[in-house]
């Protein structure tokens, strides 16, 4: 394989996504910014993630022989993917902020602790997080609460932490923790109404690559830490902010085989800042992940949550079996249903609602959650878009876009279109090497310039 700094062979670069259930390569012409050539294998977890790999590159270099001598550039969510464990101080402000940068950092968050209304922290461990993010109190404020978090972690925990609290207390914190794993980031709260996630998504980052993969030890070989450039969430929420560059305001929804994520990059309303009665502010850059709501290991709670009692046998049927693959129209009717009912819960739980209620000020409309209405790029995401029947996509977002009731600030008037080679990862994992390479992959699914 070739060093990490040296120009890729043949203008070409490897990007791998190393997925619960499947590992998909593709080959990318850096100068053309295209997809040279595509494979996918099932992930070998049981033996060896590369063994899969391995049959990916063979593929590759079937079609094209310049994969054999390219450099692989890969992200993960193998193995459980990133889990985060939350602790702040108060459960609506540090501990709220801590887990939306958490789910930011493409991690999954197992846990959320707030020290302040007397959390046990002895129940970390059992939530078996691989990094603990621990942030509380405003710059300059009061160091106590975190510092007396720090001090029962260090009795309960012996992982890697990511520190991004009260910047004056961060030294002592370091102390108590002495003999852990600890990365050190600005606070993420620095004043209340502030989140400032970039600092500590990035120690995040750091602490995946250098203790989690090697840690999973889901393969032998040396080259597979080599590789490794992130966690799968947080290299496609980068390329999801590349292609909304090109294109505006964009969402992403992946439905995958156990959650189901939305990404968003919407530019924030100042005159809406007074209508939101959230004690974290919102970000432009926004990821939620659905634990409960996905195709085949949480096929059953996503119909339970949906109130979907026809889909029930399907859905046990998926659970059970999460390898497989519809083979009749009428198991693809099933999909598609599963695939809806994901898709309307998770984006309404990322979007939030609005609705009128009478203020001081009189009546006002108070708006909670990630105002979508004004998206103009909407990506689906996944196998069940990817390999679906014509027309798939607008069967699975029908009831999600357009003008619903309710009061869902959900997509009025986007472009909506499919992520069909799965660019979206390449991208991000693409972004800081080559950049111009990266935007032009995506400026494939972006479309007209709004």
């Amino acid at each position: 394989m070739p060093s990490a700094d040296s120009d890729p062979p043949g203008g070409v670069v490897i990007c791998v996504d190393f997925g619960s259930t499947f590992t998909k390569a593709l080959l990318v012409d850096l100068a053309e910014g295209q997809i040279a050539a595509s494979a996918e294998h099932r992930t070998t977890i049981e033996t060896d993630v590369l063994d899969g790999y391995d049959a990916c590159l063979a593929s590759l270099q079937e079609q094209d022989p310049r994969a054999a001598e390219a450099r692989t550039l890969a992200c993960s969510s193998a193995g459980g993917g990133l889990r985060i464990a939350v602790v702040g101080n108060e459960e609506l402000v540090t501990a709220e902020a801590g887990r939306r940068v958490a789910l930011s950092s493409g991690g999954k968050v197992v846990a959320v602790f707030a020290a302040g209304r007397g959390d046990d922290l002895g129940e970390i461990p059992a939530s078996e997080p691989d990094v603990v993010l621990l942030t509380g109190g405003t710059d300059a404020g009061n160091p106590e609460p975190m510092l007396g978090a720090a001090r029962e972690l260090a009795v309960v925990w012996k992982g890697p932490v990511v520190v991004a609290g009260d910047v004056e207390a961060q030294d002592a914190v370091v102390e108590i923790l002495a003999g852990l794993p600890v990365v050190v980031a600005p606070n993420i709260v620095p004043r209340i109404g502030v989140l400032v996630p970039e600092g500590a998504r990035a120690a995040i980052r750091e602490q995946f690559l250098t203790h989690v993969i090697g840690g999973k030890h889901l393969s032998s070989r040396d080259d597979f830490l080599a590789m490794i450039q992130g966690a799968t969430p947080d290299v496609v929420l980068t390329g999801v902010e590349l292609l909304a560059e090109a294109a505006g305001d964009t969402v992403v929804v992946d439905i995958g085989g156990a959650t189901t994520d939305v990404h968003s990059v919407v530019a924030l309303d100042p005159e809406d800042a007074g209508l939101s009665r959230e004690v974290v502010a919102s970000t432009p850059v926004t990821r939620t992940v659905e634990g409960d709501l996905g195709m085949r290991w949480s096929a059953v709670t996503t119909v339970e949550a949906a109130g979907r009692d026809d889909l029930a046998e399907a859905a046990v049927r998926r659970r059970d079996d999460v390898g497989f693959i519809p083979e009749s129209d009428a198991e693809c009717d099933f999909d598609e249903d599963i695939a809806r009912a994901a898709v309307g819960l998770a984006l309404r739980r990322h979007a939030g609602r609005s609705r009128v209620v009478v203020s001081p000020e009189g009546r006002v409309v108070e708006r909670t959650g990630k105002d979508l209405r004004e998206v103009h790029l909407l990506v689906g995401s996944g196998g069940v878009l990817r390999h679906g029947r014509p027309g798939v996509a607008d069967r699975v977002f029908a009831g999600s876009v357009g003008e619903v009731e309710g009061g869902w600030q959900l997509p009025r008037r986007a472009r909506l279109t499919v992520d069909h080679q799965y660019v979206l990862a390449a991208a991000g994992l693409l972004a800081v090497e080559h950049r111009d390479a990266a935007f032009r992959v995506v400026g494939r699914l972006a479309g007209p310039t709004p």
